[in-house]
């Protein structure tokens, strides 16, 4: 017998002002999310002067917030509302987290080593239950998969992922029954084969040789094929770098690449822009994003081999979880 779907909820949206654009394409997707605002304000010596607008009105609502860890300097203001939200008698309390960014400092190889994932899934844990309940918080492909155990009983975490974009947008491709997808590392195959079991895999691996690390090909034949690259997250760019130019060596046709998560500090995507009239920049035929990471969208914003591929219609889902 199939079970009733319940009711959509109403649910309002609060957001930082980093993730306004990503906000209003949530809200877009649905009737049942309305966005809320916040004062963002800051006093002379820096820290935050926060306002939450309608605090009365949102009594008895389902109540959601847009994060965005981009850095250090922005996650104490975001904290302070989000630790607020709560407690003003919401009937339940919904954090988006897209990315959560110590993510990849999640073990100790020696005493010493802090993991700075365990300390931001400490804070996390500690959000106020609010009248509904332990607060629920939605995190898109999170980079170690123990990391769902580093987080208390007030909280909810509901691990969501972005591949199924990716499928949808593999799909529209011309060439799309000539695909193989590839992963950089052991690590990524963990993470995603089970997700795209449908298409034929390569696996590659770093080795050490000396100093150097040294991106192989493990196993799978990427000869003839337009072969995708997937990883959860990328930083430099390095890896993805040196896995294109294995599989181009191997034969493949075409290499694209997904990341969930495109981190680029220091504007480490400008190397992957295809630049008219050198060839040589045009590694990747497409490389596809998600607009997890803010600032990074607005940079790469309608510069090839980039494209978007939006979260918004899976977040506005995951609300009515």
């Amino acid at each position: 017998m199939e079970m009733e779907k319940p009711q959509k909820k109403q649910v309002l949206l609060f957001y930082c002002m980093e993730a306004q654009d990503l906000a209003r394409k949530i809200a877009a997707q649905s009737d049942h999310i309305q966005l809320q605002s916040i004062n963002w304000r800051s006093f002379d010596d820096g820290f935050p002067n926060l306002f939450i607008n309608n605090a009365q009105d949102i009594r008895g609502h389902h109540v959601s917030f847009l994060a965005s860890f981009s850095s250090p300097a922005v996650i104490f203001e975001q904290l302070s509302v989000i630790f607020a939200l709560p407690r003003l008698f919401v009937a339940s309390f919904t954090l988006v987290l897209p990315f959560f960014p110590t993510g990849s400092f999640e073990r100790m190889e020696e005493e010493g080593d802090v993991a700075t994932a365990f300390t931001m899934a400490r804070i996390l844990s500690n959000i106020p239950i609010s009248r509904g309940g332990p607060t629920s918080l939605v995190i898109y492909d999170i980079h170690a998969l123990q990391e769902r155990f580093y987080f208390g009983d007030n909280v909810l975490p509901c691990f969501e992922t972005g591949i199924p974009l990716l499928k949808q947008r593999l799909h529209q491709l011309a060439d799309s029954d000539n695909i193989v997808i590839a992963f950089p590392d052991d690590g990524a195959w963990k993470r995603f084969h089970k997700q795209l079991d449908h298409f034929p895999m390569v696996v590659c691996a770093k080795v050490r040789e000396g100093d150097k690390r040294i991106v192989r090909l493990k196993e799978g034949n990427p000869t003839g094929y337009h072969v995708v690259i997937v990883d959860d997250l990328v930083q430099s760019g390095g890896t993805l770098i040196e896995c294109q130019k294995v599989l181009a060596a191997h034969g493949a046709t075409k290499v694209s690449a997904y990341v969930t998560h495109a981190v680029f500090p220091k504007n480490s995507w400008e190397r992957f822009v295809h630049k008219n009239g050198d060839d040589s920049n045009k590694a990747f035929a497409y490389f596809w994003i998600t607009d997890s990471c803010s600032p990074t969208v607005k940079n790469i914003e309608n510069k090839a081999p980039f494209e978007v591929l939006s979260l918004a219609g899976s977040i506005a889902d995951a609300l009515q979880i």
